[in-house]
């Protein structure tokens, strides 16, 4: 395949890591939702978990982790994209799995992945922390679920959107 015929997918990328760089940005601006340290929205995903609908789990992991990166050099730091990055890469095998098995919805495949991504940042700072850390396990599901079904319900509601307008138009 020539670089001609990619140019549509590599713009749509680039579009939509700058997306979730904003939105995360954007989301560390904001106190956090529950008064609970670590604990956020994570809108930054919703690009994500766009592209892990429609172009498929490469392009997802070349969003999330390009915005990782990005994210972690401007304004979060070191330490915060380590752990991001440990959680996006559990977050994303396992949605992955779950998008193909095919019987889960958008929204439940988030609230999972909110979940995983939580348990791998907890993983990630176990190795670094140690193993005291884990009673917070039960909060980082709980928030991972409930932040992870609102970008789910977000990303339905723009895809809907987006094949509405595409059949529109």
């Amino acid at each position: 395949m020539k670089l001609k015929d990619k140019t549509p997918t590599l713009a749509l990328l680039g579009i939509m890591v700058a997306a979730a760089f904003i939105l995360s940005y954007l989301e560390s601006l904001l106190p956090s939702v529950s008064g609970i340290p670590g604990v956020k929205a994570g809108l930054a995903n919703i690009p994500t978990l766009l592209v892990l609908y429609t172009q498929g789990p490469a392009g997802a992991a070349l969003v999330s982790i390009a915005r990782i990166i990005l994210a972690g050099l401007t304004f979060n730091g070191l330490s915060a994209m380590l752990f991001s990055l440990a959680g996006a890469v559990v977050s994303l095998i396992f949605m992955t799995a779950l998008k193909k098995i095919g019987v889960f919805s958008i929204t439940a495949v988030s609230a999972f992945g909110g979940v995983c991504h939580n348990i791998g940042q907890l993983a990630a700072s176990c190795l670094v922390i140690g193993m005291p850390i884990l009673y917070y396990l039960p909060v980082l599901i709980i928030s991972g679920a409930v932040a992870g079904a609102l970008v789910g319900v977000i990303t339905t509601l723009t895809i809907k959107h987006l094949r509405s307008s595409v059949k529109e138009g």
